[in-house]
């Protein structure tokens, strides 16, 4: 008969033997028989030391990328047009472009995302608030349109405004935990007021930089004629405005983010720069998608020293999958940057990358950061969000514990999210927001030359 399937009625059954005419097997044969037995299952990993599953594992424990980029692609391929067939058919059936859908969602047992408000940095120099202005804007839109995927899908993109709601959404209301992000402070256009609003809209990290400096601090990468290079100080790390941009976001629970900037900056926000006078951020810092500098030298990566301040801040940085930063060794490049090796662009050598940081300051401090939907290719094997559980099953046959890799998914990340939620509480109760200074008057903001306040009211 086929495996699992019952005798039919009809099936013949073999005579049950007489007691008495039974033989009795010597005793060392039964014996044998039972070490065989043990034997095999031992060997097959079966009943007596089962292998854990990753995919059985997330269901109970929230997996959570520390950063997608899809916001950016819905306005890049779909035109930011969410209830067309074109965009919606894809996306609840599978197959749509890029490395997200429902489907796959699903399929890769995510727990929940940071959905990255991202805006490229301005192509003009200097750090002008005309400059900024339309890429504020652009954030209100990527916001919006995050506002108006949750109310479409609101299992997938409901908002966390803390770490105690994210663990609501996903343990009691089996949702997704989805807060936004803002991807570098050109964002905010130089003004603590719209930090301010982003916050209330639901972002709940800020990445310092994107490529390019401003005016609170240094990038790692800038683009020069179109050209990424490593860059050069312009700080010398965090200002003396970021400083004070720093506070008030530690006062509102917006997590500091430390991908993309320069190590200076790295350094100065994790406390290694006392002779500054600035000893950094209160609340501890995260990298939302930086990998390991020691397995691929790249300037977007952290060093092994930097790693050793994660670990005293009580940070976590989440491993990136961007090729570049994955798999690369030195070069002699004019941009200061390294030379990709395709050999390793390998889910395997994302896994050495997670270990190594792993092994070097312990496996309270390390998590996931894909940046899927904002790389245009991925390390092989991790072709999407449909692979996550193909990843934590390599770092559980690693030797990887399962208590650990719990914390790599995402329980790292709700642990430095609730921390930033109590800095915040004790903050708000000792001092008020920080405030942006404007010079007195109106004319310097709506280039009224000319006018006074009772014409511009009229």
């Amino acid at each position: 008969m086929e495996k699992g399937a019952l005798p039919s009625s009809g099936s013949q059954r073999a005579p049950a033997p007489s007691p008495n005419g039974r033989k009795k097997r010597p005793l060392f044969e039964m014996a044998s028989l039972c070490f065989m037995l043990i034997g095999t299952f031992l060997w097959a990993g079966g009943w007596l030391n089962p292998k854990p599953t990753a995919r059985s594992d997330l269901s109970k424990t929230p997996l959570i990328d520390g950063h997608n980029d899809l916001l950016i692609l819905l306005r890049a391929v779909y035109g930011n047009r969410i209830y067309d067939t074109n965009f919606t058919k894809p996306f609840e059936e599978g197959g749509m472009y890029g490395h997200f859908d429902l489907p796959r969602a699903d399929a890769g047992k995510m727990g929940g995302a940071f959905w990255s408000a991202f805006v490229p940095c301005p192509t003009e120099e200097g750090f002008a608030n005309e400059i900024y202005a339309p890429y504020v804007r652009a954030t209100l839109e990527q916001i919006d349109l995050f506002q108006r995927l949750s109310e479409q899908y609101p299992k997938y993109f409901t908002l966390a405004r803390s770490a105690k709601e994210a663990g609501h959404n996903f343990y009691k209301e089996g949702k997704l935990i989805s807060p936004l992000a803002i991807e570098g402070l050109h964002q905010i256009g130089n003004s603590l007021s719209t930090l301010r609003l982003y916050h209330q809209l639901g972002v709940r990290y800020a990445t310092l930089t994107w490529n390019c400096h401003n005016l609170y601090a240094d990038a790692a990468v800038v683009s020069v004629n179109g050209e990424s290079v490593a860059s050069k100080p312009y700080h010398g790390g965090v200002s003396k405005a970021g400083h004070d941009l720093i506070l008030e976001m530690n006062r509102l629970g917006m997590i500091v983010d430390l991908s993309h900037v320069s190590v200076d900056t790295m350094r100065d926000v994790l406390g290694g720069s006392p002779e500054k006078g600035w000893n950094g951020s209160i609340a501890p810092p995260i990298f939302s998608h930086s990998s390991a500098k020691a397995l691929c030298p790249h300037p977007r990566n952290v060093p092994d020293d930097i790693l050793q301040l994660v670990k005293k801040r009580n940070g976590v940085v989440m491993v990136n999958f961007s090729p570049d930063f994955v798999s690369c060794r030195a070069g002699n490049a004019s941009t200061g940057l390294p030379d990709f090796v395709e050999e390793t662009n390998t889910i395997e050598h994302v896994v050495e990358h997670i270990m190594h940081i792993g092994e070097l300051i312990g496996y309270d401090y390390v998590g996931l950061g894909s940046d899927f939907d904002g790389i245009p290719t991925t390390p092989r094997g991790l072709d999407d969000v449909s692979k996550f559980p193909d990843l934590m099953q390599l770092l559980l046959d690693q030797g990887v514990s399962k208590k650990d890799a719990g914390k790599i998914a995402g329980l790292n990340l709700l642990r430095v999210w609730h921390e930033v939620d109590q800095v915040a509480a004790r903050l708000q109760k000792e001092m008020k927001p920080v405030e942006d200074y404007f010079k007195p008057g109106i004319r310097g903001l709506y280039e009224l030359e000319g006018q006074d306040i009772g014409d511009v009211a009229n």
